[in-house]
C-alpha cells in the first residue's frame, strides 16, 4: 500500500486529495498543527468525515526538526506540501509571516524529505499569482513571473527551491502552477466564498450587502476536486516537471457575483457595495491559463464548468444556512 503524506491536509485542497488518495488505495498521513487536534470540530471540518480513516501528526511548518521527524517515521512514497499562508489579501498586512511560513516551510519540507525519505516525490503548490503583472495572455509554463504581492514571491521562491532540488539533488520534485480553484470547502475569507456565503445569508434575511473589492478582475476559476486530480497524476509520471493546471477561461468578479445571486433567485446589483478598501494595493488584472502541456501529458482536462462551480457553491451555503446561520469556522 503506497503512503502518501499530506501538509495542509485541513485545508480545501488537503480534504479533497485525502479522499482521492482513499480511493486510489494509499495509507493517507496529514500534518496538522497541535491546536487543530486539541479543537477538531472547528479547525478539521473539512476532514470530519475522513478522521478514522487518515493518520494525523502534530507539526508546524516553522520547525524543521518537526517536519524531519514525521517525514521519518512516515517514509512516505509521495509528499503533497500544500499548506501555506494562502490568502493574497493577508499577506499585504504580515509581509514578514507570509514569507517565513511559505519559503521557510517549503525549505523545510524540501531539506526533510531530501535528508529523511529521499525516494519520495515531492508535490509543490505554486499559483497563479506568481505571473502577477503578467507579460503574456495566457500564461504557459515559461511566461517569466512577475509577482505582485508577498504570497506570490513567496510561492516564487518555493518554485525555485523545489526546481532547484530537483537539478541539484536529483529529487522527483515537481510544481503545480494551479490557478483560481474553488469548492464548497473554500474558505469564507477568500471573495468567491465571500460572496455565495453572503447570498445566502440575503437570501435567508440575515445580511442585506455585501461589500467587495474590484469587480472587473479576471480570473481563471476551476473545482478544488479538478485540480488536486492533477497533483496526483504529477506524481505518478516518469519524469518531473512543472505544469500549469487552469481552465482556459476568464470571468470577472462581477461574472462570478451575478451568477451566484442568480442562483438565488436575487439580483447582484440590489446587494453588491463596491468597497476601495477592498481593492489590492498592487492589482493583479487578470490571469489566464494554458494547460495545453498538463492536456498533453497528464491526460488532464477540468470537467467542473464556472457555471457549474458558482451554483455549487451558493446552493451549498444556502442549504448550509437553512439548517443554521453560517459561522465562519476557525482556521
Amino acid at each position: 500500500m503506497k503512503r502518501a503524506l499530506i501538509t495542509g491536509i485541513t485545508g480545501q485542497d488537503g480534504s479533497y486529495l485525502a479522499e482521492l488518495l482513499l480511493e486510489e488505495g494509499y495509507e493517507v498521513h496529514g500534518i496538522v498543527r497541535r491546536v487543530a487536534l486539541e479543537n477538531p470540530d472547528h479547525r478539521m471540518w473539512r476532514i470530519r468525515h475522513l478522521l478514522g480513516r487518515v493518520k494525523l501528526h502534530a507539526g508546524s511548518l516553522e520547525s524543521y526538526p518537526s517536519m524531519f521527524r514525521i517525514i521519518q517515521d512516515v517514509q512516505p512514497a509521495e509528499c503533497y506540501h500544500l499548506a501555506a499562508q494562502s490568502f493574497v489579501s493577508y499577506s499585504f498586512e504580515d509581509e514578514f509571516s507570509t514569507m517565513n511560513t511559505n519559503v521557510n516551510g517549503t525549505h523545510y519540507m524540501l531539506s526533510a524529505v531530501k535528508a529523511a525519505a529521499p525516494k519520495c516525490k515531492f508535490y509543490f503548490a505554486g499559483s497563479s499569482e506568481m505571473f502577477g503583472k503578467v507579460r503574456e495572455t495566457p500564461q504557459h509554463e515559461l511566461t517569466p513571473f512577475h509577482p505582485r504581492s508577498a504570497y506570490g514571491i513567496s510561492k516564487v521562491a518555493g518554485f525555485d527551491l523545489t526546481r532547484n532540488y530537483r537539478e541539484a539533488y536529483g529529487m522527483f520534485a515537481v510544481s503545480g502552477i494551479l490557478y483560481n480553484h474553488e469548492s464548497p470547502r473554500r474558505g469564507f475569507e477568500f471573495v468567491t466564498r465571500k460572496i455565495t456565503s453572503h447570498v445566502a445569508k440575503i437570501k435567508a434575511g440575515l445580511a442585506s450587502e455585501v461589500r467587495l473589492g474590484n469587480l472587473d478582475a479576471k480570473r481563471d476559476w476551476g473545482h478544488s476536486r479538478d485540480y488536486v486530480r492533477a497533483m496526483w497524476l504529477m506524481l505518478q509520471q516518469e519524469q518531473p516537471d512543472d505544469y500549469v493546471i487552469a481552465t482556459g477561461t476568464t470571468h470577472t468578479v462581477r461574472e462570478f457575483c451575478e451568477r451566484a445571486f442568480d442562483a438565488a433567485g436575487l439580483s447582484y446589483e440590489d446587494h453588491v457595495v463596491v468597497d476601495p478598501r477592498f481593492y489590492r494595493p498592487a492589482e493583479v488584472d487578470i490571469l489566464l491559463g494554458d494547460a495545453t502541456k498538463a492536456k498533453q501529458k497528464l491526460g488532464w482536462e477540468p470537467s467542473v464548468a464556472f457555471e457549474e462551480l458558482v451554483e455549487e457553491m451558493t446552493a451549498a451555503d444556502i442549504a448550509q444556512t437553512a439548517q443554521e446561520p453560517i459561522r465562519q469556522p476557525a482556521f
